[in-house]
C-alpha cells in the first residue's frame, strides 16, 4: 500500500478499498489534512464539507463490512464545482450574489455520485457563473497553478482542476461550456473530458449557456476519467436536453490501449500562429507517437472554426443574459436597497442587488448579450451567429467522415501569470479558440498532459476529439498516447511538479 494515500489514482483507491487495505474514513481523512496543509496558498476549495464526507465515509465502511455489495468506487471521494447545486452544501457559482445560498435539492451528477457512495470533500472555486479562462474572476478570490503559485489554473473551472492537481482530491466534476473542463485540464498537467452534449444530465447544474453547457470528469488519468463518466453518465428525465441511450462503452475503451489503423485528423485551423513553440512541439511530438503505434495521420481543414469565437461570443452572452435574469433579488440570494430611497421599487432594488452581486466579467457579457438579442440586431448578431455554429458542425461531419477522431493542442499557451490578461478580455477569450468548436457543435473532447513546454517547464495538453456520442473514441485515443507519453515521461507527468507546502511551492 502505496505510504501517501493521496498520490494514488482514483481506480487505485477503488481497488485499495475492495481489498480492505484501506478504509474510505482513511482516505477522506488523508484528503482533508492535504487541503489543510495546501488550500490557503492553492485556494482551489469555497467549501470544504469534512464532516460530511466522514460521515458518508464512515457509512460506506459499515455497509461493507457488513458484507454489502456496493458499487465499484463506493469510499472514493470527490470534489464538485460550485455551478452544481448540492442539498445542504452552499453553492454560489463563484458569485456574491448567491453568497450563502443552501440548495434544497442536488442536481442529477450529485445524486448519481451519492448513489455510488462517493464522499463529498467540498465545492470548488470557479469563474463567476462560469464565465472566464483563469478563475481569476470568482468574487471570492482567484485560484493558483499548483506547478507554479503565480499563475493562474485555467477557467472557468480552475478550481476543479486544481484540486486534482494539488493532490487535493483524487478526481472532480467541471463543467465545460467552451473549454472549461479542457482549458484549465491543459494548463494543470491532469486529464479533462467534456462528454457529448446531453450525455450527461444538466438537471441541477446553474446554466450559464444552455445549449453549450456539459458537466464532465476532471481527474489524473485517462482511466479515471472513464470511471467517473460511467457513473455521471446516461439518461435523465428530468433534463429535455438528456439523450437517451446508454452511456458508452468508455472504461472498456479506456482498458485497450490499441490504435492501430485508427484514423486521426491534425485541424489545420487550430494550430499556427498565436500558438506557444513549446505548446506546438509537445504536440507535434504526441502525433508522432500515434504514428509510430500505428494510427494514420491525415490533415483536415474545418474552414469555419475561423469564426467560431465570433459565434460563441455572441451565443454564449445572449443565452446567459436570459439565464441569469432569474437573479432578480427577490426569490433568493443576494439583497441590496438602493441608497437614499425611503421605499424602493422592486426593479431599484434588483438594480441596486445586480449592480453590488455581479463582477465586471458578468455585466460585460450580460450587457452584450442583451445588445445582441434586442429588437433590430437580433438577426444581425445572434441569428447570423448560429448559421456561423451549423457551418461549424457541418465542418466537424466532413470531418468524421475521413477520420475517426480530431486532435489539436487544447489550449495555444502554457499557464499565464495571475492578472496579465484581466484587461485584455480578448487576449483571455482567445485561450478557448481551440476549445470553443466542440461545445457549439455538443461533439466530446478529451484534455491530456502532452508534457512541458521548454520554454516555461509548465504543462502543455492535446485535445482529442470524436463524433457526438462516440465518446469511447476519446478514451481509446487517450488511454494509448497516456501510455506512450508516461513511458517517454519515465512515470506521470504530475510527479515532475513542485512539491506544494504549507508554505507554498
Amino acid at each position: 500500500m502505496n505510504s501517501d494515500i493521496t498520490r494514488l489514482s482514483a481506480a487505485e483507491l477503488a481497488h485499495a478499498l475492495d481489498s480492505r487495505e484501506v478504509s474510505s474514513v482513511e482516505v477522506v481523512q488523508a484528503h482533508l489534512d492535504r487541503i489543510a496543509t495546501v488550500d490557503a496558498d492553492v485556494h482551489a476549495y469555497l467549501h470544504v464539507d469534512g464532516e460530511g464526507a466522514l460521515a458518508a465515509a464512515q457509512a460506506v465502511d459499515q455497509r461493507r463490512a457488513s458484507g454489502e455489495d456496493l458499487h465499484v468506487l463506493a469510499g472514493v471521494p470527490i470534489a464538485v464545482k460550485d455551478v452544481m447545486v448540492t442539498k445542504g452544501l452552499p453553492t454560489t457559482c463563484g458569485s456574491k450574489i448567491l453568497k450563502g445560498w443552501i440548495p434544497p435539492y442536488d442536481a442529477t451528477v450529485v445524486s448519481r455520485l451519492k448513489a455510488a457512495g462517493m464522499p463529498i470533500l467540498g465545492k470548488t472555486n470557479m469563474d463567476e457563473f462560469a464565465m472566464g479562462s483563469s478563475t481569476e474572476h470568482s468574487a471570492y478570490g482567484p485560484t493558483h497553478n499548483p506547478w507554479d503559485l503565480t499563475r493562474i489554473p485555467g477557467g472557468s473551472g480552475g478550481g476543479s482542476s486544481a484540486v486534482v492537481a494539488a493532490y487535493e482530491a483524487p478526481w472532480a466534476i467541471g463543467t465545460d461550456t467552451g473549454g472549461s473542463i479542457r482549458q484549465p485540464a491543459s494548463v494543470t498537467g491532469t486529464v479533462g473530458v467534456k462528454p457529448t452534449y446531453g450525455g450527461v444530465s444538466r438537471y441541477g447544474l446553474v446554466a450559464l449557456a444552455s445549449s453549450l453547457d456539459q458537466a464532465g470528469p476532471c481527474t489524473r488519468t485517462v482511466l479515471d476519467a472513464a470511471l467517473l463518466h460511467s457513473v455521471i453518465g446516461g439518461y435523465d428525465p428530468m433534463d429535455s436536453t438528456s439523450i437517451n441511450a446508454p452511456v458508452p462503452s468508455v472504461v472498456e475503451a479506456a482498458r485497450n490501449a490499441d490504435v492501430k489503423g485508427l484514423k486521426v485528423g491534425v485541424i489545420k485551423e487550430l494550430g499556427g500562429e498565436g500558438y506557444q513553440a513549446g505548446v506546438r512541439a509537445r504536440f507535434d511530438e504526441s502525433v508522432a507517437l500515434l504514428q509510430e503505434a500505428g494510427a494514420e495521420i491525415v490533415e483536415v481543414s474545418c474552414p469555419s472554426f475561423d469564426y467560431a469565437l465570433a459565434a460563441y461570443y455572441l451565443i454564449l452572452p445572449s443565452e446567459a443574459s436570459s439565464n441569469l435574469a432569474k437573479f432578480d433579488a427577490m426569490r433568493y440570494g443576494l439583497r441590496v436597497l438602493p441608497e437614499g430611497i425611503d421605499d424602493p421599487s422592486a426593479e431599484q432594488v434588483m438594480a441596486a442587488t445586480r449592480d453590488a452581486g455581479f463582477g465586471d466579467e458578468v455585466k460585460r457579457r450580460i450587457i452584450l448579450g442583451t445588445y445582441a438579442l434586442s429588437s433590430g440586431y437580433y438577426d444581425a448578431y445572434y441569428g447570423q451567429a448560429q448559421k456561423v455554429r451549423r457551418l461549424i458542425a457541418g465542418d466537424f461531419d466532413r470531418a468524421f467522415g475521413q477520420v475517426d477522431v480530431l486532435v489539436s493542442p487544447t489550449a495555444p499557451t502554457t499557464a499565464f501569470k495571475l492578472g496579465d490578461k484581466l484587461d485584455d478580455p480578448m487576449s483571455m477569450y482567445l485561450q478557448d479558440v481551440a476549445t470553443i468548436p466542440a461545445n457549439l457543435a455538443g461533439v466530446p473532447g478529451m484534455s491530456l498532459p502532452s508534457g512541458l513546454a521548454e520554454e516555461d517547464g509548465l504543462p502543455t495538453g492535446i485535445q482529442i476529439l470524436a463524433p457526438a456520442t462516440k465518446d469511447e473514441r476519446l478514451y481509446n485515443v487517450g488511454a494509448a498516447l497516456e501510455k506512450m507519453l508516461v513511458d517517454k515521461w519515465g512515470g506521470s507527468l504530475l510527479a515532475k511538479a513542485p512539491e506544494l507546502t504549507a508554505k507554498g511551492a
